[in-house]
């Protein structure tokens, strides 16, 4: 039997934003509410020493940023939450854009100060496109920052979001005094406390006697804003956020605690609960009574003493359950395993049985390739889980002769993350490595050092864009091969690839040969 209660107690979501913003720290409190933490590792604190719960790859721990999706599950208050903590630098955009395709919905974090930045504005522009419903958290509230107002119209304008005021800030900076909730229709005060929880001050509706005593004279102006947010946006609407049509916004300073508890109690009880997807055949609904998921993000060495390798799956439908032999769609064959595992960032631990909208980690041997499908023994495939062509090139050359097979293997197993997309030219063999930002290049040689022995360097190469191609035309299919011989590359899965020089170069050719389709994404 499908376990309807257990899909419906799920909450499994993304938090994205643009670097800084204050992502990894809004996990961490998330986390501490929720007592899957007892003190937050502040991401900047020199004092504690300590790097925050979600960024603990040692490069993310050297550069302080988050360069790989984390995940993260906890209970508050009977409610399962599975949060997914996204890299918020563009160069690692890819891996982010792959996470929203696991989630139900998204709490995207903006900068009081900076306002709307472009990478938000890309990853919002996805999360559209998807119909993903968004929460959005003004964060810093304890920095001198934007007005209020003047920040939501910036956010309908530059994000196209129509947005509700859910909870709304008493002053700003050093004035900042706590939030009111619009939702409970109460006011907190806080007292700032980076580490741990401390009590509430929490007050009933704005003429509550009290209040004055409180707030003096902000009383007043906190009536008069309220008047406006309460006259000027729309009252909060379920069905629409649940569409993707309304975005709730909150107010808050994640470093302090202020306003995260208002997020989380609402999040829990406005968010939806784990939702269908589309494959090749049907949309399957997580009620489905038998199971299905499919495989988003791949990561080695979670555990460089152990050599692991971990492919995280989204449960869609029916019970994940351990010890069961599962169809491995593309491979076509029976896998069982034996020590599936959730996970608390890096922690980890084995579970029996896991319900839709579950993020299920699986020892990998090297089986798993993202965009994976696991079913009961179904023919189906999920859908929109690609890989994009990259923007940035080059040739990768061994710098240890000796130690070949350990940078094969190490290139081999990043490139099944995602982390990048490795051609070989068909004329030279000579290695390529694309990505879409610069940073990932780094990471990768670093990554191949230091969890695989292997040392390498970069040779330049000038290359505009790669684009898969396929035709039913044979002749100008082996016109287009034999005109392009020393521009034509093969992808790991041993497809064709045109790697174009110039826009000029691609427009030609795509003007040229029109029967020949190029593609550039990995889903065609």
């Amino acid at each position: 039997m499908v376990n309807i209660k257990e899909i419906g107690r799920r909450r499994t979501f993304a938090i994205v934003s643009h670097p800084d913003a204050g992502k990894t720290t809004l996990t961490e409190k998330l986390l501490l509410y929720g007592g899957a933490i007892q003190v937050a590792g502040a991401v900047k604190s020199n004092k504690i020493k300590k790097t925050a719960t979600s960024d603990w790859m040692e490069i993310e721990r050297q550069r302080g940023i988050s360069v790989a999706t984390s995940v993260m599950g906890f209970e508050y208050k009977n409610i399962k939450i599975n949060i997914l903590d996204t890299p918020g630098h563009q160069d690692f955009a890819e891996d982010t854009f792959r996470t929203l395709t696991a989630v139900d919905s998204v709490i995207v974090v903006i900068d009081v100060a900076k306002g709307v930045e472009p990478q938000t504005e890309k990853l919002v522009r996805v999360c559209r496109m998807r119909k993903t419903p968004i929460i959005v958290f003004i964060n810093k509230l304890d920095r001198e920052g934007k007005d209020a107002f003047e920040l939501l119209d910036e956010i309908e304008k530059k994000l196209d979001l129509r947005v509700t005021p859910l909870s709304w800030p008493i002053g700003m900076g050093n004035g900042f005094y706590g939030i009111y909730n619009n939702y409970f229709k109460n006011l907190h005060l806080f007292t700032p406390a980076k580490q741990t929880i401390e009590k509430d001050i929490v007050f009933g509706n704005l003429t509550d006697p009290d209040m004055k005593k409180y707030l003096g004279d902000r009383v007043d102006i906190l009536s008069d804003d309220m008047e406006i947010v309460n006259g000027v946006y729309p009252a909060f609407d379920s069905a629409k956020y649940l569409k993707g049509e309304m975005s709730p916004v909150f107010f808050g300073s994640a470093l302090n605690n202020f306003g995260v508890k208002e997020l989380l109690e609402i999040f829990i009880d406005i968010a939806p609960s784990p939702l269908g997807r589309e494959s090749d055949k049907y949309f399957v609904k997580p009620e489905n009574e038998a199971f299905t998921g499919f495989v988003f993000k791949i990561h080695a060495n979670m555990d460089p003493n152990h050599r692991d390798r971990i492919a995280f799956v989204r449960v869609v439908s029916g019970t994940f359950k351990r010890n069961t032999n599962y169809l491995h769609v593309r491979q076509n064959r029976l896998i069982k395993f034996s020590s599936p595992t959730a996970f608390m960032a890096q922690k980890k631990s084995v579970v029996d049985e896991s319900f839709p909208g579950d993020i299920v980690g699986l020892h990998d041997t090297g089986n798993f390739k993202i965009g994976d499908t696991l079913t009961e023994g179904e023919i189906l495939q999920f859908k929109g889980i690609p890989s994009f062509s990259p923007e940035l090139f080059k040739y990768v050359v061994n710098t240890e002769p000796m130690r070949a097979k350990q940078l094969a293997k190490g290139i081999d197993q990043l490139m099944d993350e995602g982390v990048a997309q490795l051609f070989t030219e068909k004329s030279s063999r000579r290695k390529i490595i694309g990505t879409v930002g610069a940073l990932q290049f780094e990471v990768i040689q670093y990554r191949l050092e230091h969890e695989y022995g292997a040392k390498c360097r970069y040779e330049t190469i000038s290359l505009f864009k790669t684009a898969w191609f396929v035709s039913e035309n044979k002749a100008q299919l082996n016109d287009f091969r034999a005109r392009k011989a020393g521009q034509i590359a093969l992808d790991k899965e041993g497809r064709e690839v045109f790697m174009a020089d110039s826009s000029f170069s691609l427009q030609m050719a795509e003007q040229k040969y029109t029967d020949i389709k190029f593609h550039f994404t990995s889903e065609f």
